[in-house]
């Protein structure tokens, strides 16, 4: 019923079609939920190797749609860079912790929540960025600069907080980044400098790669996990809706507080509100614990799709609305102008 739900919103020209990649995802996570076997091991082969090397590949696809001009960026506009990544670092990780002591998971779920609230923003809120009419630039810029202080900052996070649920190895926590998010990132900077135009197919396979990695991502991982989310799963949905929320809210309000302009409220909104779930997952997976610790990363990153397609289409709307709103103005101010030079000419 998802599969076909995707593609029939898929061949749409409405707001619907922006949700058909999240529809994918509740195809994938339904499969999962009522097969599990099917997807945990597949031959004999255990599905949850391919966490790894999946997110490396999205991550290397990520790296192929970045310039060094993104991260010149950061020294074009420190101001918005450092307050972006401020709130992203200290809103998020706080709000994930709080929520889980308030609902009262169980150790390895509670540190999952944590793991997502404390990874940089990923490349999704670029996307939901350009659609909102918000400071696309700012956005990738905040994107990448995050996600390079991530080998250093989320582990630090992990462990202040999430070290009371599990033991935290924050060194071998800092090389699983640096392997799996930073060298991928970095090999498809220097593909994108030395081969850009030279491998056009590349640009157009990507995103296909990348959605059909995070899909199978979220499947294995709720499938191993299917047990406790039977249990616990609309506790985690509860939770993820008021973690996103947070974000938005807090991030945007933050933005205000230092006085920036609307447009860079709602990039840091986005980014505040949208983690990197693919790096919280791949951490989860690294640590033996992807059928506990990553369940939040699985639960939060589709809502997180659908929440920021949800307030991107409606701040673009409202964007565009105040655009003919002003555009009208002028022109009822012009024609006003040219009445009144035709009465005094008179």
């Amino acid at each position: 019923m998802f599969a076909t739900l995707a593609l029939g919103v898929r061949s749409t020209d409405t707001l619907f079609k922006s949700f058909s990649f999240s529809i994918w995802i509740f195809a994938a996570v339904s499969l999962a939920m009522f097969y599990p076997g099917l997807i945990t091991e597949v031959g004999g082969f255990e599905t949850s190797r391919l966490i790894v090397p999946l997110i490396q590949l999205i991550m290397f696809g990520m790296g192929t749609q970045l310039s060094l001009s993104d991260f010149a960026g950061v020294l074009k506009r420190p101001r918005g860079v450092l307050i972006g990544m401020a709130c992203q670092f200290t809103i998020m990780p706080l709000v994930g912790i709080s929520l889980a002591l308030s609902f009262g998971f169980p150790a390895e779920i509670a540190a999952g929540v944590v793991l997502i609230g404390s990874c940089p923003g990923g490349v999704a809120s670029n996307v939901m960025a350009f659609i909102a009419e918000a400071d696309l630039a700012l956005s990738i810029t905040l994107t990448a600069a995050a996600t390079m202080v991530s080998p250093f900052v989320t582990p630090l996070l992990m462990q202040l907080l999430a070290g009371q649920f599990v033991p935290i190895d924050a060194v071998g926590m800092m090389l699983s980044i640096l392997n799996m998010i930073i060298l991928p990132i970095v090999l498809g900077l220097a593909f994108n400098h030395f081969l850009h135009g030279k491998a056009r197919w590349l640009d157009d396979i990507m995103p296909v790669v990348s959605m059909v990695g995070i899909a199978v991502i979220i499947a294995v991982i709720t499938a191993a996990g299917r047990d406790s989310l039977v249990s616990i799963g609309l506790l985690l949905v509860g939770a993820a809706i008021l973690h996103n929320a947070a974000g938005y809210l807090l991030g945007y309000w933050g933005g205000r507080l230092f006085g920036m302009d609307e447009q860079e409220c709602r990039t840091i909104a986005l980014e505040v509100g949208m983690q990197n779930g693919g790096m919280a997952s791949g951490l989860a997976a690294e640590m033996g614990k992807i059928a506990t610790v990553g369940l939040a990363p699985a639960v939060f990153g589709p809502w997180m799709n659908i929440s920021g397609s949800t307030l991107a289409n409606w701040w673009r709307r409202k964007a565009l609305s105040e655009e003919e709103g002003e555009a009208a103005t002028a022109a009822t101010g012009s024609s006003e102008e040219e009445l009144q030079a035709f009465s005094d000419s008179k």
